[in-house]
């Protein structure tokens, strides 16, 4: 097998792997919604990781050094998106437990991917990752792209299909109003967590 592609699996788990607020996201909406919008928000996920691999392959340090300035303010904006969707979900949650209002537009698996998508860029820590592991010698080309994408694409999945699960022992409004809270208070200690760490 392709030693660029082994490299950019290994690169894709090391990114996708540590529990974060965008798995836990992907894992509320498995529980909350279905799997199918749990998926396509995994999928929003990987797609993220697998731009900044290509990022990272085709600019390398130039695009780290033109990140690195900004670098503060984005973790701030992807920290306070992160606080309004951890409040809204438990607003939600609170308000009507299980229950669409009229007029609210339910989750839709277009709406997770590009919504996770949009989430996950904002993180430039994951184009310094690619690009230091490229720069490094750990791999670069398409192949190392590839495996990035794919090896993220398959931890997320796994995450959606855990919360899809979760969500099934869960089917009652109680159990439903619980994991919408918990997620929500997990998202907000990891955006906090995000904010301090500036």
């Amino acid at each position: 097998m392709n030693g660029a592609f082994l490299a950019g699996v290994v690169a894709g788990y090391g990114i996708a792997v540590p529990v974060g607020a965008i798995a836990v996201l992907i894992a509320g909406l498995s529980a909350r919604a279905s799997l199918r919008v749990g998926a396509a928000a995994g999928l929003g996920a990987a797609t993220a990781d697998g731009i900044y691999a290509l990022i990272a392959v085709a600019g390398g340090a130039a695009v780290a050094g033109v990140i690195a300035p900004v670098e503060t303010p984005l973790r701030w904006a992807g920290a306070a998106v992160l606080l309004v969707l951890a409040g809204w979900t438990a607003w939600s949650a609170i308000r009507r437990p299980g229950i669409t209002q009229r007029g609210e537009r339910p989750a839709t698996a277009l709406r997770a991917y590009t919504g996770v998508l949009a989430l996950t860029l904002l993180n430039p820590a994951t184009v310094i990752y690619f690009a230091a592991l490229v720069l490094g010698g750990a791999g670069g080309g398409a192949w190392f792209v590839a495996g990035a994408f794919l090896a993220s694409a398959s931890w997320q999945l796994l995450i959606a299909g855990g919360g899809s699960l979760i969500g099934r022992l869960l089917t009652g409004d109680r159990g439903r109003l619980i994991t919408a809270l918990v997620s929500s208070a997990v998202i907000a200690v990891l955006a906090l967590r995000l904010l301090l760490t500036t």
